[in-house]
């Protein structure tokens, strides 16, 4: 599933072709993605002004003149594809070499005639349409913790939620309670830079490291930004790119893999915790 770097370069690849722009024309061509669109999804959508798109955790948020903002979730393959005026222009392409215009569920098209088509082999991704003001209340947002790239989390957030708990710091970093967006692949890579072991009792983790570890996790996501996230199945950027992050891998998908912690000499390990796979060094993350 597509984490946070991911979503934030899709949210990137789309900006330039749907933020002021008004929607022409939208066809939903099934009634359902994951969950059903809701009512009058198309005819809330014709007509509007997207003012701004933004990301909140994994999902984007395209905020509308009307009041409303779209709500995308990528799901396990879902992904936006950007065809325009004239094809052959940089950033504007039609099907990738194998994939099946029966996917295309969802096409967005625009005042300038760019076409935003939502392809979704497995239909694990979902569209609503939320009352903008109203947002942070939604079901979807309203238990959610802060985005880990803001202010609002640090080491004093960590301490705060880690506090007498004897889950690892690997199963609270996902639960997005404590923080919105991390997922298995950024949370493996912060925790073996920080060299904390994703099984040590995180209530047992000094404040020390807790400041470090949250550091860590900001710039192991603003790395993966820059690098266009990283592609492991279905990911793409909008404008077709794939991401290079997965080049860069400290500790994930590395099992049997020498450390590449400066002066550590062990070796990555994998091991299955509730269906995902951890990997981590034994040698140096305690």
């Amino acid at each position: 599933m597509p984490e946070l770097p991911e979503v934030e370069t899709v949210r990137r690849g789309l900006a330039p072709v749907l933020e002021g722009r008004r929607l022409v024309r939208v066809e939903a061509r099934r009634p359902d993605l994951r969950f059903p669109f809701p009512e009058g999804f198309v005819q809330r959508l014709a007509g509007a002004r997207v003012v701004a798109l933004r990301r909140r955790a994994k999902y984007l948020l395209a905020d509308l003149d009307r009041g409303e903002t779209l709500i995308a979730h990528l799901g396990m393959s879902g992904r936006f594809r950007i065809e325009g005026p004239g094809s052959a222009a940089p950033g504007r392409f039609h099907h990738a070499v194998g994939e099946d215009p029966r996917h295309d569920h969802v096409v967005f098209e625009t005042e300038t005639g760019d076409r935003i088509v939502y392809h979704d082999p497995r239909r694990f991704g979902f569209m609503g349409l939320a009352s903008t003001e109203d947002l942070d209340l939604h079901p979807w947002f309203v238990a959610m913790g802060p985005e880990p790239l803001s202010d609002a989390f640090g080491g004093a957030r960590l301490v705060q939620a880690f506090r007498d708990r004897r889950q690892g710091p690997k199963t609270l970093l996902l639960d997005q309670r404590i923080v919105a967006g991390l997922g298995n692949i950024y949370v493996c890579e912060a925790l073996h830079e920080a060299r904390i072991s994703p099984f040590r009792p995180a209530g047992r983790i000094s404040a020390g490291r807790l400041d470090v570890l949250a550091q860590t996790v900001k710039a192991v996501l603003e790395r993966a930004i820059a690098a266009g996230g990283s592609t492991l199945r279905d990911f793409s950027a909008a404008d077709g790119a794939l991401g290079y992050f997965q080049h860069s891998f400290r500790a994930y998908d590395r099992e049997g893999a020498a450390c590449v912690n400066p002066g550590c000499g062990g070796t990555v390990r994998r091991k299955v915790q509730a269906g995902r796979s951890t990997f981590w060094c034994p040698a140096c993350q305690r």
